[in-house]
């Protein structure tokens, strides 16, 4: 029957039964009373119960889902204590909750969210944070809740698997293929090993994922902007995706993925007549507006939670400027509080490289040799360097060229933004000072040396000017600790520079200092940090007084939030970066695809148990199958459809696309930087690309049984053999689980079965 509503007259004619479409779902009704009945039910229902149709919510469960997070939450928690010794990287990650614990402070170079939610796990099941994280194999004593602390892992990497089960739905691919890329990562053993431990990646893998999930579920109300749900996959999305890159730096190639596929849906819908101008342009500014605050306001939260917990004092406090250390309680606190706070003539002073590596400006009686390996000469003068650790030879007085004595004048002679002063070694009593020879380790700079005693007059080579950077906020007096000075060399107009470069044995291995032409650089920025009047005008009693003075300890100095955040994300993103090392499990980016190298995470002392990074080598390789083969078939398309040859119909060949767009552009993402990182690398820094590889696979599959389902024997065929393919991946999965769980004593026939390739060092214990 057609319904046909006049507007005006509002009467209900009837025709012959036909579907009628209403709002969008097509419906049959029959009779004129049935319409009547059904309104009326739906005007008594709003009248009667308005307030329980507004709260209503739908609630679906998929029992797949929820059967493969039990799954995996068996295989991830199974045995979790075990073993109950330090595995692999839960020596440093198991130091930073163990400083959470006491609030005392700890430098990583990656962020802290990771860290901070197995503490707050810790903490809840009463972690003292006494338990000393020593070395790898060290036993866990019965005080250490090692449940608690390798359960906020466990738990991501068992989330994980449903959460790719539904992404891979949300990419429009059927429900067995979604069941399928679920049942790869399942089955991956380098996943399970890293989902057990106190260890990052499950986490990292998981915010990724379901942010991806919140992406592709936001770009389904393109057609319906500024909606309720519109709003609220957006906002998820960006708090998921900067969670994982507030566990690790990493997790910015899963954000720069989402902004890809946004800007990829932006550049299409500029095509579309559907949407004007001025629809666009405000759904772009409030996805970029909506994206950037919540991501910075997750950010800033996650390290203002972080800096407030740890307010003491610890073993990383020297990477920090000294305003930093200052504003921990004990530590450097308890030795400058109560220091003068104005430099002036005769001030002993402590220069401290303020950016970049920890040394002070330092000299010795040694001098530098008459020539260099190279041949060149050098000037043959008293040593400069920066020296890593505090020592009696990094005292300097300041002093006035034209005052000879050493002593502060009451009332004080302050030095300020633009004074010339010299610098005069505590200990030798030589003036700083530079000249046209060319530096040991840096010829294109000048070399720095103390040469002559401070009261002879040598005007051109002692000298220095004094440039405050930060006067606007600290005035032009020079203070303690606060100002961030340049020291320029008068003479040359060449400032005084920490090279970073090594010195030979000559120079005992300290780093060298110059002075550059190159004046504005992080490298030219020092600060005073410790700092005393000088009382005697005797050089012996000035040097015991070096010696021997000892500051009055008391409380931190204030430093705000936003100072110690910024100067935190500047030592992370610069100068915090590990270098490369030789470790014997390190592997390089072009042999992980193979999975040429494994990571030995723990054997056990009296057996040959053990605890071995390795991924389930059908899946790896085949995944890396699957790339050239989605690779060759996306370059036959496209050359064919540049020849109108259409193989595939619009709708599969916008899937197949897509596919690559999302998952292939992943790996790339994923997988490429890598080879311009300056670290040392291990294989579980691929498993983020590893995944998306796995997706791109499970996707491939489905496009190739659409190809061949018409061919009903050769699709009967095709799924024979990806079940024997999968059968085979259950029995690798369960054959190397050994290696996942460390609870199997091995013999030595058990390790050589299991060592299919020669470039896996396992580890054997000699009979």
């Amino acid at each position: 029957m057609e319904i046909v509503r006049n507007r005006k007259t509002k009467k209900v004619k009837q025709t012959e039964n036909v579907e009628v479409s209403k709002n969008g779902n097509c419906e049959k009704i029959s009779t004129k009373e049935e319409i009547f009945k059904e309104e009326r039910q739906n005007v008594t229902q709003d009248y009667v119960e308005p307030s329980r149709k507004l709260l209503s919510i739908n609630c679906e469960l998929d029992l797949i889902s929820i059967s493969l997070f039990i799954i995996s939450l068996v295989t991830r928690m199974y045995k979790l204590q075990e073993p109950k010794n330090v595995v692999f990287d839960e020596l440093h990650y198991g130091k930073y909750v163990t400083l959470y614990m006491r609030n005392t402070f700890f430098f990583d170079s990656h962020p802290p969210l990771g860290k901070q939610l197995i503490a707050a796990t810790a903490y809840v099941a009463g972690f003292d944070g006494k338990y000393k994280f020593e070395r790898i194999g060290s036993a866990y004593t019965d005080v250490v809740p090692l449940f608690a602390l390798r359960f906020v892992p466990a738990l991501c990497g068992s989330a994980l698997i449903p959460a790719v089960y539904h992404l891979i739905n949300q990419m429009n691919l059927s429900q067995w293929t979604s069941l399928l890329a679920a049942l790869l990562i399942l089955l991956d053993n380098a996943v399970l090993t890293q989902s057990r431990f106190i260890l990052m990646e499950s986490m990292l893998l998981l915010f990724g994922t379901f942010g991806l999930i919140c992406i592709l579920k936001f770009r389904k109300y393109y057609e319906k902007p500024f909606c309720v749900y519109w709003w609220g996959w957006l906002i998820l999305g960006s708090v998921s995706l900067t969670c994982g890159l507030c566990v690790k730096y990493a997790g910015f190639y899963s954000c720069c993925l989402a902004v890809a596929i946004l800007a990829r849906d932006f550049w299409v819908s500029l095509a579309s007549p559907k949407f004007s101008d001025r629809t666009l342009c405000a759904r772009l500014l409030a996805q970029t507006v909506v994206g950037a605050t919540t991501s910075a306001l997750v950010y800033l939260t996650i390290f203002y939670v972080h800096l407030s917990v740890l307010h003491k004092a610890g073993p990383h406090d020297s990477v920090m400027t000294s305003a930093f250390q200052a504003s921990l309680e004990g530590g450097l606190a308890s030795i400058t509080k109560g220091q003068p706070l104005i430099v002036a003539h005769g001030s002993q002073i402590t220069l401290r490289h303020t950016h970049g590596r920890t040394c002070w400006l330092h000299s010795h009686t040694h001098v530098y040799p008459i020539r260099y390996s190279d041949k060149r000469g050098s000037s043959h003068q008293q040593q400069v360097t920066c020296y890593s650790f505090k020592d009696v030879n990094n005292w300097w007085i300041v002093k006035r060229p034209a005052k000879n004595d050493l002593v502060v004048e009451q009332p004080i002679d302050a030095i300020k933004h633009g004074d010339v002063v010299q610098l005069v070694h505590g200990l030798t009593s030589r003036a700083l000072n530079s000249h046209d020879v060319a530096a040991p380790m840096s010829p294109q700079c000048q070399e720095v040396s103390c040469y002559i005693d401070y009261n002879v007059s040598m005007p051109a080579q002692n000298l220095w000017r004094v440039e405050i950077l930060n006067r606007d906020q600290q005035g032009d007096k020079w203070h303690t600790i606060q100002s961030l000075i340049r020291l320029i060399h008068v003479d040359s107009k060449q400032a005084l520079k920490y090279s970073g470069r090594q010195l030979p044995d000559w120079g005992f291995h300290q780093h060298e200092v110059v002075a550059d032409r190159i004046i504005n650089q992080d490298d030219t920025i020092w600060n005073v940090e410790e700092h005393r009047y000088t009382k005697s005008e005797d050089q012996k009693d000035r040097e015991r007084e070096m010696i021997s003075a000892e500051m009055i300890p008391t409380t931190a100095t204030t430093l705000s939030f936003w100072d110690k955040f910024f100067e935190l994300q500047y030592k992370m993103l610069f100068s915090g970066t590990e270098s490369v090392q030789n470790h014997m499990y390190s592997s390089e980016p072009l042999e992980w695809p193979l999975m040429s190298r494994g990571i030995a995470y723990w054997v056990a002392n009296n057996s040959n148990a053990q605890i071995h990074l390795l991924g389930n080598i059908v899946i790896w390789y085949s995944a890396t199958l699957s790339l050239v083969i989605y690779s060759t078939l996306l370059t036959f398309y496209l050359l064919r459809r540049r020849r109108l040859c259409y193989d595939l119909d619009e709708a599969n060949w916008q899937k197949f696309r897509f596919l690559g767009e999302v998952f292939l552009t992943g790996y790339l993402f994923h997988y490429l930087p890598y080879f311009f990182v300056e670290r040392t690398l291990f294989l579980h820094h691929y498993l983020g690309a590893f995944c998306f590889k796995v997706f791109l696979m499970a996707g491939l599959i489905e496009h190739i049984y659409i190809i061949l389902r018409h061919r009903r024997v050769v699709a009967y065929l095709f799924i024979i053999l990806l079940l024997i393919w999968l059968a085979v991946i259950l029995k690798v999965f369960i054959q190397f689980t050994v290696l996942s769980y460390g609870t199997v004593e091995l013999g030595k026939s058990d390790i050589i079965r299991l060592r299919w390739k020669d470039s896996w060092d396992f580890i054997l214990h000699k009979n």
